[in-house]
């Protein structure tokens, strides 16, 4: 008999002697706890009464009643909470902690480092709980690792992986405290990597959904998580050969949904069954978590909250439906005219922003409310959209990026452009060739009258003269008039005129 088959046999022996010893040997006060399946079932009964926050809401969907302590089903790419049960209760998250293990570890490890299995990584665990059957001095790729946690749920793997990563199992619980606070979770405390129960050890529906929130944003975690089942081939530095298949149900398919992204289970006496799961239809990616339920139920009510969530909201464009604030109509978010006289708008709508509303519900009927708190450089402020004080997502007012001119054909040093920038002056071309355009008509059109002026005066100076002439010569006599306009051909000019002269007078 090999050892893993040996060490296997030890941990059912053990656990069985924990469970004597709770039913037999604990007293009054664990008699007092619900002992069989029909008393868990019945406690998740009377949960279906417990309140739903978001039923609250005025003309909001209502959502099932589910037998779960505490339940979420939160849009990841918004953060809008659609469903909300006790989501800011403290409970035991038991296996899906690794998330938050699994999260840390592809934030800080190569996809190819090797994760060796210590001694206190492979026995401390609980006997019975979840494993793949790893001897302390072995060791696998984290690729291989990151299957074992998230398709096995494998105890030993999550413990060598902590330590790989922080040195200690201690250590890579502070960590998941700190990445968890940069997370906003407010009801969280972790003290291990896997999730076996802890009091210490708990987080809320809310904080679970902001962790899985993280990871699913990750696609290759994303991916990981939602594998039926993974092949664990044998290696030098792993001498198994072995196949391990996923315990959730709308990962493998024993319960089809469509549009599954993945998810994690878990589940220990205290904490009962939990699940996370997520799911992506109609350009909504909903994640559901729900806590404290018995099974196959935690199944049921995930189905249960996707379809509500489907079927109840819709994605909307805010550029397509905001009339409130008419950014791109006003001359004051307009930049200076470029040298062609185009002006362009320096601030704009995120075309990309959109809302998680209820089908029900019309765009003028929500609240805004602007903030010019934004961290990120290319945002002016932040639109905050509300339906009776439910939030239901964000707009942000963006600097529009510049384009590059097409008329600059030199490149020019930083330090140059650096100088040049302290001293540019813009000049409109086009508002500058239309003056001169102007100036040169205008010049042309008083040098054209006072032409035509010059010619109409010589003109009439002339005839005016030729007729007083004429005048003065009209009472001679024939022959008189005749010696008078040969003196004044003579005069004029050559004497080949007078007998052209002499046909009319």
């Amino acid at each position: 008999m090999s050892a893993n088959k040996i060490r296997r046999s030890l941990s059912a022996f053990f656990s069985i002697l924990i469970v004597f010893n709770t039913l037999f040997f604990s007293g009054i006060d664990a008699l007092a706890e619900p002992v069989t399946l029909e008393d868990f079932q019945a406690e998740a009964e009377e949960r279906k009464s417990l309140p739903i926050q978001t039923n609250q809401i005025e003309n909001w969907p209502a959502g099932p009643a589910i037998g779960a302590e505490g339940a979420i089903l939160l849009e990841a790419n918004t953060g809008v909470i659609l469903y909300a049960k006790n989501i800011d209760e403290r409970l035991y998250p038991a296996s899906t902690t690794k998330l938050m293990t699994s999260l840390l570890a592809a934030e800080n490890l190569k996809i190819d480092e090797m994760i060796t299995f210590s001694s206190n990584a492979v026995f401390s665990i609980e006997p019975g709980s979840s494993h793949i059957g790893i001897d302390a001095g072995q060791s696998m790729p984290m690729e291989e690792c990151l299957y074992g946690i998230l398709t096995a749920s494998a105890n030993e793997v999550a413990n060598a992986v902590a330590e790989h990563i922080a040195g200690s199992l201690d250590g890579f619980a502070d960590m998941m405290n700190e990445r968890a606070k940069e997370l906003g979770c407010k009801n969280t405390h972790f003290v291990n990597a896997h999730g076996l129960h802890d009091e210490n050890h708990y987080t809320s529906a809310y904080d679970l959904a902001l962790i899985a929130r993280a990871f699913f944003q990750n696609e290759f975690l994303s991916k990981m998580g939602n594998t039926a089942s993974h092949h664990f081939e044998a290696t030098e530095t792993q001498p198994d050969d072995f196949i391990k298949r996923n315990k959730h149900q709308l990962i493998t398919g024993d319960i089809a949904y469509k549009g599954i992204k993945g998810g994690k289970t878990g589940f220990t006496s205290q904490a009962r069954q939990t699940l996370v799961t997520c799911a992506e239809q109609n350009g909504m990616k909903l994640i559901c978590v729900v806590m404290k339920e018995e099974s196959p139920e935690q199944f049921n009510d995930t189905v249960k909250l996707f379809d509500y969530g489907f079927t109840n909201f819709s994605v909307v464009n805010v550029v397509e439906n905001e009339t409130k604030y008419s950014i791109q109509r006003s001359g004051f978010f307009n930049t200076s005219n470029d040298i062609f006289g185009n002006s362009n708008p320096i601030l704009a709508l995120n075309g990309d922003s959109y809302l998680i509303m209820p089908k029900t519900a019309a765009f003028d009927e929500l609240d805004s409310r602007i903030s010019y708190d934004t961290a990120r450089e290319d945002e002016v402020a932040v639109i905050n959209y509300s339906y009776h004080d439910a939030y239901v997502g964000t707009a942000t007012v963006d600097l529009v990026p510049r384009e590059a001119a097409g008329y600059e054909f030199t490149e020019k040093s930083p330090e140059i452009e650096e100088e040049a920038d302290s001293h540019v002056i813009i000049v409109n071309i086009k508002l500058v060739l239309m003056i001169i355009l102007a100036v040169a008509a205008a010049l042309i059109a008083i040098f054209t009258i006072r032409s035509l002026a010059g010619s109409y005066s010589f003109r009439s100076s002339r005839t005016e003269t030729v007729r007083r002439r004429h005048a003065s010569v009209t009472g001679l006599s024939f022959k008189k008039r005749r010696r008078w306009l040969r003196k004044r051909n003579r005069k004029d000019g050559p004497d080949f005129s007078s007998s052209r002269s002499n046909r009319f007078f």
